[in-house]
């Protein structure tokens, strides 16, 4: 297990007028299991190939374990990948494929035998160490690839979108068992997913990045209760919350022709952008007026399309709930999220990546 700090990494691709990684700086705690989430291109995949040594840095610097290690060889920087696509050896088998690193780096045979019958126990492939890839399921290929990295007992777990090729199904299963390993190992990890609910359920920290930079760090829940901008509050969260066009007063909120209610101490005046998620937007005799134009039945839930002064919103209700064509929403002063127009960052909030971004030495 070790520490991982990224100091101020950036990376520009020859002949590109902008960085695809910008002024990361963030520290993972040894045994901590950070996820990098955002849209494709945002930079995650080439920030974790960084840390691996498979992409060289433009600039800044990559310490794992106290050691910096920028020019360092991949072999040598004592850290595991699991990819997407397995990378297994069609050839060999289970067996075969968890030891191969260790034979590679001259394990005493006992050892590797050793570690290859725990990491099969762990992982649930005692019955499979004699087969070859072609013969295992997609999600039986994934857990020996997690495997190999496993018996090799590396410093860090570097995770790159490795459950992209799994089906819905299977992919909630296997976060668990991803989940469950690292808890049992304590292995400091680096996950990197465009999968926003993947995301939340692995993380202890999130790191939510857009166009090459971090957006916002936080525990998961943290990020979805107090998102630091629109983008963020747009990302994280399915559905995605609802951001309408209002104009502040004070503590009073104007959309087209209705008003509701702010917190209490809101001062802010002028055009704001307000946020609702899904979830605290509920059904009354009075209050903002919604025409439905969509329902879709989830089974435990019902996500109802409308609009409220011909602005676009979502509301999530019980099943229970009656739906009307037309009808009356409320939501709690509390339960608002107030951004700025222009920039689209949270107002009334402090810089939420610099509160997070590090963590305790």
């Amino acid at each position: 297990m070790a520490r991982i700090d990224i100091r101020n990494v950036s990376k520009t691709y020859p002949g590109a007028a902008t960085p695809s990684v910008a002024d990361i700086d963030l520290a993972i705690a040894d045994g901590e299991f950070i996820v990098l989430v955002g849209p494709s291109g945002c930079g995650k995949s080439t920030l974790l190939r960084m840390v691996a040594g498979l992409e060289d840095i433009t600039g800044g610097e990559v310490s794992i374990g106290g050691r910096v290690v920028n020019k360092v060889d991949p072999a040598e920087r004592d850290i595991a990948m699991v990819f997407q696509n397995y990378a297994l050896y069609p050839h060999m088998t289970v067996r075969e494929n968890m030891a191969y690193g260790l034979k590679n780096r001259k394990t005493p045979k006992t050892e590797i035998e050793a570690r290859v019958a725990e990491a099969a126990r762990m992982l649930e492939l005692g019955p499979y160490l004699d087969r070859k890839p072609r013969g295992l399921s997609g999600g039986q290929r994934q857990r020996v690839a997690m495997g190999r990295a496993v018996v090799r007992q590396p410093a860090a777990f570097l995770f790159d979108e490795p459950l992209s090729n799994l089906d819905a199904k299977l992919r909630v299963s296997m976060r668990g068992e991803i989940r469950r390993l690292q808890r049992r190992l304590g292995t400091t990890s680096l996950y990197v997913t465009h999968d926003q609910l993947e995301a939340m359920t692995l993380a202890d920290r999130l790191v939510v990045l857009n166009a090459g930079r971090i957006e916002q760090v936080g525990a998961p829940l943290d990020i979805y209760h107090r998102p630091a901008s629109t983008f963020v509050a747009s990302f994280i969260g399915s559905p995605a919350m609802n951001l309408l066009d209002a104009e502040a007063d004070g503590a009073r909120l104007r959309i087209g022709q209705n008003v509701i209610q702010a917190g209490a101490g809101f001062a802010h005046r002028g055009p704001v952008t307000l946020g609702i998620r899904a979830e605290d937007l509920h059904p009354a005799a009075t209050g903002l007026p919604f025409r439905t134009d969509l329902v879709e039945e989830l089974g435990a839930q019902r996500l109802v399309h409308g609009f409220i002064d011909g602005q676009a919103l979502v509301l999530a209700l019980d099943p229970s709930v009656p739906v009307r064509d037309e009808m009356f929403l409320t939501v709690a002063p509390e339960r608002l999220h107030l951004f700025d127009t222009a920039g689209g960052k949270r107002i009334g909030t402090t810089d939420v990546r610099a509160v997070h971004a590090r963590v305790p030495a």
